[in-house]
């Protein structure tokens, strides 16, 4: 089963970093969200990838081809039959990437009709190039699987956009910088698709993902939620990548499931 990132946009709220690169690659410590995000399905056994190219995708594959280079010790052998010697077992991702250039403008449904030539099988899952969450993989495909629906999306619990008091009289007992709203879920991404949702898509460049596709199967009653409760955020602010950064540092990455 396939994972779908969708990698093309410009990240326009978070324009002091993504001048020189498209939004996914905004770092968390020292890797992209990209590579968090591919971490985490890895983790539940999800290792081949088709990324959807749009703004500066260039980058993502620059990256990505030159992958062992950035994340190993190396020796490198000039002259006659120059080569590289790579040092160290860590960051041997076993990964398969296909990166597909889907367009600078086109907006989500006609990046996925894009690549429908690369999805092989009756279900591949898709996810945004900028969400977070600690979400359980395997239960969500175990979820579709039930339900025969042809869409699921992942509802999450928003964070707080200024954090949440808890107080006693005029004191304050808690203090919570981004705390998950109680009430209310919103599309938090992490979707599984059956492939025939391809037949609902065009290769438009207006074709879009949540203003065509999903209202459409939302109306149809085909498409179903997965509620996630537990932890969830994205990269949409530079706020929000300070915050980001700052759970990595402090160990607090509520994502990294992985060891």
């Amino acid at each position: 089963m396939k994972v779908v990132i969708l990698c093309g946009g410009m990240g326009t709220r978070l324009r002091e970093e993504t001048e020189s690169i498209p939004k996914p690659m905004v770092e968390i410590g020292n890797r992209p969200i990209l590579w968090h995000i591919m971490k985490l399905y890895s983790h539940f056994g999800y290792k081949e990838f088709v990324l959807c190219l749009g703004y500066k995708g260039e980058k993502i594959k620059e990256y990505f081809y030159h992958y062992s280079l950035l994340n190993h010790d190396v020796t490198i052998h000039l002259g006659k039959g120059q080569r590289i010697e790579t040092h160290g077992t860590g960051n041997d991702e076993d990964w398969r990437i296909t990166l597909a250039d889907t367009g600078r403008q086109t907006l989500k449904g006609a990046r996925l009709k894009k690549i429908e030539p690369y999805i092989d099988g009756d279900v591949f899952l898709a996810t945004y190039g900028d969400g977070l969450a600690n979400i359980d993989i395997s239960g969500l495909v175990a979820f579709h699987e039930q339900h025969g629906k042809m869409a699921t999306l992942t509802g999450v619990h928003p964070p707080s956009l200024f954090g949440e008091l808890e107080i006693k009289g005029n004191q304050v007992r808690v203090f919570s910088e981004k705390p998950q709203t109680t009430t209310g879920l919103i599309n938090g991404g992490f979707f599984v698709f059956n492939r025939n949702i391809f037949d609902r898509l065009t290769l438009d460049e207006d074709c879009d993902l949540e203003k065509g596709l999903l209202d459409r199967l939302a109306t149809e009653g085909e498409l179903m939620v997965y509620r996630h409760d537990g932890d969830w955020d994205c990269m949409d602010t530079y706020r929000d990548m300070q915050y980001l950064n700052r759970l990595w540092q402090e160990n607090r990455a509520f994502w990294k499931l992985w060891t």
